[in-house]
């Protein structure tokens, strides 16, 4: 049993380019931006400084709550959303892969100082290169890890308890080896609403681009809360070929209410379809997935409406190998 019918978690909301339309994938226009802190604001959510997260995780669950990131530190960035952000002391995480720190199209460190100096601020940590590291050795994968780490103490003087992985892809020895370092937090890219029962290194987001950034998709996030659950089988989330399609059971908490009406999509073949669920007790469902995932990442979403319109919501993302 746990308090997840009061609990509303805390959406987590991930940028990258602000009103770099050529990008329309990794980009917001920045009215668009500013709209969607004002729907924020008059939904009554409170901005959760990165200082105060695992607070922010056990306190006050009943609160509404939202915590801002933006993945990559390109310099559309500071010129277009980061002048409103700080007149409003508006708090968020700045993920920043080191390697391209000053090049064309990115920040620098004195703008990156500059940011940090903010109490309300916090730079986090995504990795040296960016590049596709689950798919790596481990010892390429540390190299990594630890030239970021580098630039982090040699910069700004701290590592970050936060990690982002680069495109939001993990296995469990990737996570192992970020909990090795010493981080406390890790992000990926499948929806999903934060609370204390999550694992913290496979933290969801919701990603916003020029498409999902639409307002009226932005607002149905906004009333979205976690879909508390106990296990996910596999638990490993990076599969090669032979486990495409993966055979998923969820098992829920036993205070989570009319598991019958909820309903899952995944993208297998690379076209979004409603899945079929079996139900194999009172709070567990089988996920079959009758095609295989054909890009580098399978999705599942599933949701459920509560009577008061909001929506319970867990992603699942799958990583498929290429070995």
């Amino acid at each position: 049993m746990t308090d997840s019918i009061e609990d509303k978690g805390i959406i987590v909301l991930m940028y990258h380019r602000f009103d770099e339309n050529k990008y329309p994938s990794t980009n917001i226009k920045i009215n668009d931006f500013s709209e969607h802190l004002n729907l924020i604001k008059k939904n009554q959510f409170k901005f959760i400084n990165p200082n105060n997260f695992e607070n922010a995780l056990s306190k006050q669950k009943n609160e509404k709550k939202i915590l801002l990131t933006i993945d990559d530190g390109f310099k559309s960035f500071y010129d277009n959303a980061w002048p409103i952000l700080k007149v409003q002391e508006i708090p968020f995480i700045l993920f920043i892969n080191t390697r391209e720190v000053g090049t064309n199209g990115y920040m620098n460190w004195a703008q990156i100082k500059e940011i940090a100096k903010e109490k309300f601020v916090h730079i986090g940590n995504h990795s040296f290169s960016h590049e596709y590291l689950v798919d790596q050795k481990n010892e390429k994968i540390i190299l990594d890890i630890n030239r970021a780490i580098s630039d982090f103490k040699n910069n700004l003087g701290y590592n970050s308890p936060f990690f982002s992985y680069p495109f939001g892809e993990y296995s469990n020895n990737f996570k192992n080896i970020i909990k090795k370092f010493g981080f406390k937090y890790a992000f990926g890219q499948h929806s999903g609403v934060v609370d204390d029962t999550k694992d913290f290194y496979e933290l969801p987001r919701f990603p916003i681009n020029e498409v999902y950034g639409e307002l009226k998709r932005f607002e149905t996030i906004l009333k979205t809360i976690p879909l508390k659950f106990k296990s996910i089988i596999p638990e490993e989330k990076y599969i090669t070929d032979k486990d495409n399609p993966p055979q998923i059971i969820v098992e829920f908490f036993d205070d989570l209410k009319n598991i019958k009406l909820l309903n899952c999509y995944s993208n297998e073949q690379n076209t979004w379809r409603k899945s079929e669920l079996e139900y194999l007790g009172d709070f567990k469902i089988k996920i079959n997935l009758v095609d295989k995932f054909t890009t580098e990442r399978g999705r599942i979403n599933c949701s459920l409406r509560e009577s008061d319109g909001s929506w319970r919501w867990l992603g699942i993302q799958f990583v498929i190998s290429d070995l």
